[in-house]
């Protein structure tokens, strides 16, 4: 007996297109394009976030095994503002003790992992970035504050655990 091959052939060519229809980054978008553009490039945000100053701020996290998170600010017209890539060291050197939580979402967006603070309590929220060494930046949150943060060895690239 035969096995049909068209239906397995016709999902993958939909998954395919699916994955086609969003782009992982924002390369095309330039300040001026409205938010509808970069729905339609980048797909459904994964945060939203009110700007001080007014306006937007679209977040688009690659993770959790992503190394990049965009965000895209709109202004009062939903227009493009900037479009930045936030996991950076820079950015990462801006997070300080009794920064609130929103205010950290706001900046690094959604974390790659969150765990338990453990003895100290609150989480420990986990960014991936794209750095030559295999690290990954911790946050530590306590009662809806940033308690402190550091660098630390990605679990992942731990070499002993993959034998």
């Amino acid at each position: 007996m035969r096995t049909p091959i068209v239906a397995p052939c016709l999902a993958a060519v939909v998954l395919v297109a699916a994955c086609a229809s969003a782009s992982y980054g924002p390369s095309d978008i330039r300040a001026g394009s409205t938010a509808d553009d970069v729905q339609r490039r980048m797909g459904l945000p994964t945060g939203r976030y009110a700007l001080p100053q007014g306006g937007t701020r679209l977040e688009y996290a690659r993770g959790p095994h992503g190394k990049h998170t965009f965000m895209i600010d709109l202004d009062s017209q939903d227009r493009v503002a900037n479009v930045q890539q936030v996991l950076t060291e820079a950015n990462f050197g801006t997070i300080n003790a009794g920064m609130p939580r929103d205010e950290l979402l706001m900046r690094l967006g959604r974390p790659s992992h969150v765990r338990s603070g453990g003895r100290q309590g609150g989480e420990v929220w986990s960014y991936r970035y794209n750095w030559t060494f295999c690290a990954w930046f911790q946050v530590s949150v306590i009662d809806g504050r940033v308690h402190d943060a550091a660098y630390a060895a990605d679990p992942t690239c731990d070499v002993s655990r993959a034998s």
